[in-house]
């Protein structure tokens, strides 16, 4: 993926379970460590259709990305966030076409959240509600924001963050892969100053666990075990959704 040298070893966990409500698990993740490259998407649309365009976004986005990126390692961080969106655009065009052609399909998308590290540097875009947080010493934070009719109320201020998060608007998308129209990806630049942890995640899992829980396990487990607790207590709390949490450690290599 028109690598520059690693500053960074990645060491990735993932767990995807279906939860305790649905018969399907349409999230799907992809993870190339040395490439830098970490993905997690929720399919929707019922049916198959969910897990169609989840599956395209873990098998075809990264292929899209590499050839996109591919001699950019001179670029800007401005141009390297502005061809990320552009691919991610293109993917969600590419899927929207799809789901016209074929009946099956229709109304089939998908959230895509993702991190590429290059450098000393990661670059976290987003569609939907899936989530990317990261964990340095002891400061946690969601790095993007949630395309939903109850985060766009939340930020205008007319419902708080705890009436967002049981408002029955959380899982109504503004925004998402396969839309009409452009699919305008979120796209941020993370300076990594230190060794951290990434966790990119469905709404499977910050639906049923609070920051404040994700926080304490990530800083309490070893990768595995963070990333298998995670979903378990996910699954305890009521498992309403299918739930993905894919770990990321990142430390400065040799």
């Amino acid at each position: 993926m028109g690598q520059t040298t690693p500053v960074f070893e990645c060491a990735v966990h993932a767990v995807s379970d279906v939860g305790r409500r649905r018969s399907e698990n349409q999230d799907a993740w992809f993870a190339d460590a040395q490439a830098g490259l970490f993905l997690v998407a929720d399919g929707m649309g019922g049916l198959a259709a969910g897990s169609v365009a989840s599956q395209a976004a873990a098998e075809v986005l990264p292929k899209m990305l590499e050839d996109r990126l591919a001699g950019m390692e001179r670029a800007t961080e401005t141009a390297f966030e502005g061809a990320i969106r552009k691919t991610i655009a293109e993917f969600s065009g590419a899927l929207r076409e799809r789901s016209r052609q074929d009946a099956s399909l229709k109304g089939t998308g998908t959230t895509i959240v993702l991190a590429l590290v290059r450098g000393k540097c990661a670059y976290v875009a987003n569609l939907g509600d899936s989530r990317a947080y990261i964990l340095r010493h002891d400061v946690f934070r969601q790095v993007t924001e949630d395309h939903s009719v109850a985060a766009l109320m939340h930020r205008l201020g007319k419902i708080t963050a705890e009436q967002a998060r049981a408002h029955p608007a959380r899982s109504t998308l503004t925004r998402h892969a396969g839309m009409e129209g452009e699919a305008r990806a979120d796209v941020r630049l993370v300076h990594l100053k230190g060794p951290c942890r990434l966790l990119l995640c469905s709404d499977g899992l910050t639906g049923m666990l609070s920051d404040d829980r994700i926080k304490a396990i990530l800083a309490s487990e070893p990768g595995a075990e963070a990333a298998r607790r995670l979903v378990a207590e996910a699954n305890e709390a009521g498992g309403h959704d299918n739930i993905t949490a894919l770990v990321v450690d990142l430390r400065r290599g040799a």
